[in-house]
């Protein structure tokens, strides 16, 4: 052998070397042997299905601060009636539910009553949750159990007189509570009911879709009816009225979207609806997205379904005019000139049930304040629209807004500028 061939083969050697003692180094970039999958043990799949059923049912919605730590509890929520400190739900033993058992922790939820006795405000929805099966809550149970316990104290509601005693909750009960599991309906089939349980149980969608009384309370006969949510300055829909949000003549496909990823073709969501899907929704399986929306869209339709007719007459022309120049100036660019809009990045507005409905103020906030559609799996990236207070007066959002009511053939009616800075007074400064 050649002594340059003995120097190749030498080179050669500290080449192969190198090469192994480099994926020594990095395990992980070595082929590596095909594995058996290991089946997750019961309790694991319980607090898997646990963790689905608390997203389900919004929980981190009410039980953790926006920056504050996962169920800890603390927020505020403001009612008619004074503020409702939300409680830790962590296991912590000594400020969370840490010494709970999975039977008082059921029955809370079955029943609105605490381990210790006290009857809960209904604010806690389980007028809703009774509807949760046994199997269900003790998997949110151990899921609960499961999650990092965090030491918080809980802090005292600030009600007013006489809602602060407690012992007034039971005439409450007594008119709007009905205990029980929900029961499913014969007559429908496997996949309504899964919706109708989705809906009626942890989804909790009547809560805001249904008005409330003085009593904070709502009437099962108007169910789904739509109204405004309490202290928070938002209209809730019609989920029975086709000339609302009732959903008789959307496509599955156009619910399914709007539910899970926030936008659709027909619509976007935006406000508290926009946290429900940001939350809660958008984890759901797409199974149970479609049973959900199976059951909304055969909700029976509450109101007789009249072809929808202008109500330009009903506006002066001076306010169409500057509504008109307004919409040309500030909002075409997106949604058109005719409101055909370019979905689903930019609703149309022509046509828009969210529009037309019987109260504006959705759409006046969404002049004044702006918002986004949230970012979800199957929308990561969203489109949004920016706020005009600091550009349009009151006269001016007024007028927009009666535009958009009434143009293109929609049914709305006029704006008046009161109502316009009744809600401007509501924006932060």
């Amino acid at each position: 052998m050649s002594r340059s061939a003995k120097l190749l083969l030498v080179l050669a050697a500290i080449a192969v070397a190198a090469g192994i003692g480099w994926y020594l180094a990095h395990p992980g970039m070595l082929p590596q042997p095909a594995q058996q999958a290991v089946a997750a043990s019961p309790t694991t799949q319980v607090i898997t299905r646990g963790e689905y059923l608390a997203r389900a049912g919004d929980c981190v919605a009410c039980h953790t601060m926006p920056t504050g730590k996962e169920f800890a509890g603390g927020r505020a929520m403001a009612t008619p009636f004074g503020s409702l400190y939300v409680p830790n739900i962590t296991p912590d033993e000594e400020t969370g539910i840490g010494t709970w058992s999975a039977d008082e922790f059921y029955r809370m939820m079955h029943t609105g009553i605490s381990r210790d006795g006290t009857l809960l405000y209904p604010a806690m929805p389980f007028a809703s949750y009774t509807k949760v099966t046994r199997a269900d809550s003790d998997a949110i149970y151990a899921y609960l159990m499961s999650v990092p316990p965090v030491k918080q104290k809980n802090r005292p509601h600030e009600l007013r007189f006489p809602y602060n005693q407690r012992e007034l909750l039971v005439g409450w009960r007594t008119l709007y509570f009905r205990e029980g599991e929900y029961q499913p309906d014969p007559g429908r089939s496997a996949q309504w009911n899964r919706g109708a349980y989705l809906v009626q149980g942890l989804g909790h969608c009547a809560m805001c879709h249904t008005a409330v009384n003085a009593l904070g309370g709502s009437s099962e006969s108007k169910a789904f009816e739509g109204g405004m949510i309490p202290n928070q300055n938002w209209y809730a829909p019609s989920l029975t009225s086709n000339s609302e949000a009732g959903l008789g003549n959307w496509s599955l496909q156009d619910i399914k979207d709007l539910l899970q990823s926030g936008v659709s073709q027909r619509s976007t969501v935006y406000g508290p609806m926009a946290e429900v899907t940001y939350n809660s929704l958008q984890y759901m399986s797409d199974e149970d997205i479609e049973a959900m929306a199976v059951y909304l869209k055969a909700l029976p339709q509450r109101d007789a379904e009249a072809p929808p007719t202008s109500q330009a007459r009903l506006v002066a022309p001076n306010v169409m005019e500057l509504g008109r120049r307004t919409y040309e100036k500030q909002c075409a660019m997106c949604h058109g000139d005719e409101g055909k809009g370019h979905p689903p990045a930019y609703p149309p507005l022509a046509g828009n049930q969210s529009i037309t409905m019987s109260s504006p103020v959705n759409s006046i906030r969404m002049v004044l304040n702006g918002g986004y559609a949230p970012g979800t799996r199957k929308n990561p990236r969203p489109h949004g629209m920016p706020p005009f207070s600091h550009i349009l007066n009151d006269d001016e959002v007024a007028a927009v807004v009666t535009y958009i009511r009434v143009a293109w053939g929609n049914s709305g009616t006029p704006v008046a500028p009161a109502q316009a800075n009744e809600l401007r007074t509501l924006l932060p400064e």
